[in-house]
């Protein structure tokens, strides 16, 4: 039995993807940053750890949908997964945030709070970082190797 669906331009989905995580990421960023502009700010504090875990959330999403051409090389599905966890490191940062926030109650808003959400920050950073770069590397040396197989053909 046939769909009357088309398939999902797998470019398409890959900029709708790219985008909601650049979203993501930018709650993450702004979730993180703005308690440290208004250190004293509870208030602060507890909105922008829902902004947080809502980047968190919305990235993480992103990065598990399937965005592999059926062509793609098992290399490139399995960096592209990478990023996956990126993503789920920026969760359990959220987790710790709100965890610490209710472990300590009196403390307000500190470093002793924010200590995990913020190692575990940077390392879904350092991850998307690296698999960023191995991505771009990877597709142009396939692409490179496509064109070159390419040229042989038609000689």
């Amino acid at each position: 039995m046939k769909s009357d669906k088309k398939p999902v331009d797998i470019s398409k989905r890959r900029k709708r993807m790219e985008n909601l995580s650049l979203a993501g990421l930018i709650l993450l960023c702004v979730g993180l940053v703005v308690p440290f502009a208004n250190i004293g700010s509870e208030t602060l504090q507890t909105v922008f750890k829902y902004v947080y875990a809502a980047g968190a959330l919305i990235y993480t999403f992103a990065r598990m949908v399937n965005v592999n051409a059926p062509g793609d090389s098992m290399r490139l599905k399995r960096l592209r997964r990478m990023e996956m966890w990126a993503g789920i490191t920026f969760l359990v940062g959220a987790f710790f945030w709100f965890y610490n926030s209710a472990r300590f109650p009196n403390v307000g808003f500190s470093l002793v709070v924010m200590r995990d959400t913020i190692m575990f920050t940077l390392a879904g950073a350092i991850i998307q970082v690296i698999a960023s770069w191995m991505i771009a590397a990877r597709m142009n040396k396939e692409a490179k190797e496509a064109s070159g197989a390419d040229k042989d053909k038609k000689r």
